[in-house]
């Protein structure tokens, strides 16, 4: 079974930044893409960016030119850096992953990271 973990959410200032981080874990796994999500109250999760083993990367609209979506394939870790945020990208973040265990394919998330952006 593979777990992810992700850290670095926190309260922060309009215009400020974060650097969420997420730890994939578990026992004889390989991971094809990573990628963030968020959900803000009251709103379905909505993808936030992406990035393949290869290290393509696809963003959200709203989150171009802002994040970005990184990867440290050989620590089994992905991260998104978020620049000049907005009130609107406050939402729990969700790190999400999927590939390949002896058992079968998988996909999991994490259990959220809030971000909370005051203006």
């Amino acid at each position: 079974q593979v777990q992810l973990v992700e850290s670095g959410g926190g309260l922060v200032q309009a215009g400020g930044s974060l650097r969420l981080s997420c730890a994939a874990s578990g026992r004889t796994f390989t991971i094809g893409a990573m990628g963030w999500y968020r959900q803000a109250p009251e709103k379905q999760r909505e993808l936030v960016a992406t990035i393949t083993s290869g290290g393509s990367t696809n963003y959200s609209d709203s989150v171009k030119g802002r994040f970005t979506i990184s990867r440290d394939v050989a620590k089994n870790m992905v991260y998104l850096q978020m620049n000049s945020l907005k009130r609107e990208d406050t939402a729990v973040y969700y790190c999400n992953a999927d590939g390949w265990t002896r058992a079968g394919r998988y996909a999991t998330w994490g259990q959220g990271t809030q971000v909370t952006v005051s203006s």
